[in-house]
C-alpha cells in the first residue's frame, strides 16, 4: 500500500499549529502573571492600601548653630480613582474644599494628564489638591467618610527663621514631568529642591520615603495594618546641613545693600567657607511657600530688578581696578617688573593711545601704584609683557590667560551652588577673530590691564582673589556648606589650589593693598587694630554710571575674612564699595560698628543707588 505523503504533511501542519497556540498561550500567561502588573495591581488595590510615609526634610543651620530652615506640616488631598463610588458627590466635595466645580475639574484633568503626571494609574494614589489650609483640612477630615477613595496625605514644607539668604538657601517646589523621568524617587506631588543649597544638596536633604500597608474590606474601607505592620517601611529623615554662612552677617549685608543693585561676598580665607553671599535686590524666601507660591514666583520673575538673579554668582562684571593685583603678580612672576620697577604716569598712559588716570606722584613702583590705583603703571606693565622681545603677543597672552585661570578667573570656581557663571578671560584666538586675522599687539588690548575691555568676573571670583592674596598664594574652592550630618562634604573643598606664582610676590601685593588703606584710595577702610588691606575699583560702564567695587581682607598677617563688594551704577569705588566692605569686615571681626563710624553705617543703610541704574521700577 502506497504511503500517503499528503496526510503525513497535514499531520505536521496541525502539530505545528497546536504547538504555536500553546506557545502563544504560555507567553500571554507569563505576561499576565509576571510581566504585566495591571492585574496584580488591581488585585492588590482591592485588598491593600499602600500609603507613602514622607520623611522629614533635613534641617539647615548656620555656622554658629542657629536654626535657619525648618519644617512645617502641609496637607494634600489624595485619592485612588478606582475606589471612587458611583455616586460621587462633586458638589459636596467642592463645598468642603471651598473651590468651584470648574477648579475641581481642572485639577482632575491635570491629574490624569500623562504629560503632567506620567505613569498615572487608577489603582494607585494620586494627588488632587495641595496646600490645604488648617481650616479646610479640619473640615475635610470631619466629612472624609462621605467620599470613598479620598484621604489626606501629610507632608512637610519649609519654614524660614529669617527673611535673609534666599539666594543661598533656595526653596522647594513640586516636581515636574522631567524630574520624575530623571529620578524614579519622585512621583507626582512630591517636592524637590529649587535653587540654592536646597537644589545642590537635594539627595542629602530629601531623605528616604517609607511605606505603610493597610488592609481594606470589600467596600474599600481601611480595616487596619496588614500583619500588624511588620511589612511597613519606616521613612529615613534627610540629613541636616550646617552652612558656613553667618546669618547675622548675611542679614547685615542685606540691610547695607537695600536700595542698591549688586552683591557682597565674604570668605574665610583659611577654609574657603563663605561667610555671607548677598545678592541685591533680594526677596523673602517664605514668599515661595504655600498656596501663593505660584503667584509670588511669577511676580518675582516679572520684576525688572530681577531679584531671582543671583548677582554674587551669576553677575558677570568688569572687575575694574580690583584686577590690578593679578597683573602685578603676573608681571613679577614673569620678570617683566621687579618690586622697584617704576613707570611714569602723565595723568594716564600715553603711548600712541591714552588711558586716563587721576593725579598722584610719578613715576611710581609697584606698591605705591597699587595704593594709588595708577592706571598707567599696569598699562605699561602689560605693554612690556605682551610685546616682549623674542616672543609673540599670542604666546604672551596665552601665558597671561593661564595665570588668570589658576587664580580662579575665566572658569567656574566650583562653588556648591547651582547656576555659577564663569566670567570671561579672552585668549589669543578671541582677539585673532576679533581683529579678523590682522596683527594685534598690547595697545590693541590695553584695557584688560585695568580690568576693563573684554574681561568679566563674578563677585565670587573677586572675593576669591582677595582670599588668595590673604593666604599668600593659595585658596580652597569656596563653599557654603560646612558640614552634613552623618557624612562628609565633598573632598574637593579641602584641597588647596595653588597658582604657580611665588609666595614672595603675594607679599608685595598684600603690602601694596595695606598701603591703599593707610594712605591711598581705601582710607575709609582703615580700622584701628584690624590691619585691613584693600583695593578699590571704579568699573567703567558704557550703559550708564560707573560701578563701585572693593576687594579686601583683614587682618594683614592673620586673615580672618576676605570680602568683595560690587554696587552697580554707584560711581567711584571709594564712594560705596569701600564703606560697605569695611563695615562688613568690622561687623564680623568686632561684632559691632564703632560709635565713630555710625555716621558711615547710617549713610550706607539709607543710600539708594537704584535711581542711577536706569531701571524705572524700584
Amino acid at each position: 500500500m502506497a504511503k500517503d505523503y499528503t496526510l503525513e504533511k497535514r499531520k505536521y501542519v496541525i502539530g505545528g499549529f497546536i504547538t504555536a497556540i500553546v506557545i502563544i498561550f504560555l507567553i500571554r500567561l507569563f505576561n499576565l502573571q509576571v510581566s504585566d502588573g495591571t492585574y496584580k495591581e488591581n488585585a492588590e488595590s482591592n485588598a491593600f492600601f499602600r500609603k507613602i510615609l514622607y520623611p522629614s526634610r533635613g534641617l539647615i543651620y548656620d555656622r554658629n548653630g542657629k536654626l535657619v530652615v525648618l519644617n512645617q506640616p502641609e496637607y494634600d488631598v489624595m485619592l485612588i480613582p478606582k475606589d471612587l463610588g458611583n455616586k460621587f458627590d462633586t458638589i459636596g466635595l467642592c463645598s468642603v474644599l471651598n473651590i468651584t466645580k470648574d477648579e475641581l475639574m481642572s485639577k482632575w484633568a491635570d491629574m490624569k494628564n500623562p504629560r503632567k503626571n506620567p505613569g498615572y494609574s487608577a489603582y494607585t494614589p494620586q494627588k488632587l489638591m495641595s496646600h490645604l489650609s488648617q481650616e479646610d483640612y479640619g473640615r475635610l477630615q470631619e466629612k472624609l467618610y462621605l467620599f470613598p477613595g479620598f484621604y489626606v496625605q501629610k507632608r512637610n514644607v519649609r519654614e524660614y527663621a529669617s527673611h535673609a539668604a534666599a539666594n543661598v538657601l533656595g526653596n522647594i517646589r513640586e516636581v515636574n514631568a522631567k524630574d520624575m523621568e530623571n529620578d524614579r524617587y519622585y512621583r507626582r506631588g512630591d517636592y524637590t529642591g529649587d535653587l540654592g543649597v536646597e537644589k545642590s544638596y537635594e539627595p542629602f536633604l530629601r531623605g528616604v520615603k517609607g511605606e505603610e500597608i493597610l488592609m481594606k474590606d470589600a467596600l474599600g474601607r481601611i480595616k487596619g495594618k496588614y500583619e500588624d505592620g511588620i511589612h511597613d517601611v519606616i521613612p529615613i529623615a534627610g540629613r541636616d546641613l550646617t552652612l558656613s554662612i553667618d546669618m547675622d552677617l548675611q542679614e547685615y549685608g542685606e540691610q547695607l545693600m537695600q536700595g542698591k543693585i549688586g552683591a557682597i561676598v565674604a570668605i574665610e580665607p583659611q577654609t574657603g567657607e563663605i561667610l555671607c553671599m548677598v545678592s541685591s535686590p533680594t526677596y523673602d524666601p517664605s514668599m515661595l511657600v504655600g498656596s501663593n507660591r505660584g503667584k509670588n514666583y511669577a511676580a518675582l520673575v516679572s520684576n525688572k530688578l530681577k531679584p531671582l538673579y543671583d548677582r554674587a554668582l551669576q553677575g558677570m562684571y568688569p572687575p575694574g581696578s580690583t584686577f590690578k593685583p593679578t597683573q602685578g603678580l603676573i608681571f613679577l612672576q614673569e620678570g617683566t617688573i621687579t618690586p622697584s620697577t617704576a613707570y611714569p604716569c602723565y595723568h594716564g598712559y600715553i603711548n600712541g593711545i591714552r588711558v586716563g588716570c587721576h593725579s598722584h606722584g610719578s613715576p611710581l613702583p609697584l606698591k605705591p601704584a597699587l595704593a594709588t590705583s595708577c592706571n598707567a603703571y599696569f598699562c605699561w606693565g602689560l605693554k612690556n609683557f605682551i610685546d616682549k622681545k623674542g616672543s609673540t603677543p599670542s604666546i604672551q597672552l596665552e601665558k597671561w590667560k593661564n595665570y588668570m585661570v589658576e587664580m580662579g578667573y575665566g572658569y567656574r570656581l566650583g562653588v556648591d551652588l547651582p547656576s555659577e557663571n564663569r566670567g570671561f578671560i579672552p585668549n589669543p584666538d578671541y582677539y585673532s577673530n576679533s581683529f579678523r586675522g590682522s596683527n594685534w599687539r598690547a595697545n590693541s588690548i590695553i584695557s584688560i590691564s585695568i580690568g576693563q575691555g573684554e574681561v568679566l568676573a563674578t563677585p565670587l571670583q573677586i572675593a576669591n582673589l582677595a582670599s588668595t592674596i590673604a593666604n599668600r598664594g593659595w585658596f580652597y574652592t569656596p563653599h557654603v556648606v560646612k558640614a552634613i550630618s552623618d557624612t562628609v562634604i565633598d573632598p574637593k573643598y579641602h584641597e588647596k589650589r595653588k597658582p604657580s606664582i611665588k609666595k614672595e610676590y603675594y607679599e608685595e601685593i598684600a603690602e601694596g593693598m595695606r598701603m591703599a588703606v593707610l594712605g591711598g584710595t581705601c582710607r575709609l577702610a582703615n580700622l584701628p587694630g584690624l590691619d585691613v588691606c584693600g583695593k578699590t575699583g571704579t568699573a567703567q560702564n558704557p550703559k550708564g554710571k560707573d560701578h563701585s567695587v572693593f576687594m579686601g581682607f583683614a587682618p594683614l598677617n592673620d586673615p580672618k575674612i576676605a570680602v568683595a563688594v560690587y554696587v552697580e551704577n554707584a560711581g567711584f569705588g571709594a564712594t560705596y564699595g569701600v564703606p560697605i566692605g569695611s563695615l562688613i569686615i568690622e561687623k564680623y571681626l568686632n561684632g559691632a560698628i564703632s560709635p565713630g563710624r555710625k555716621y558711615l553705617e547710617e549713610r550706607m543703610l539709607n543710600a539708594n543707588t537704584i535711581i542711577s541704574s536706569g531701571v524705572k521700577e524700584h
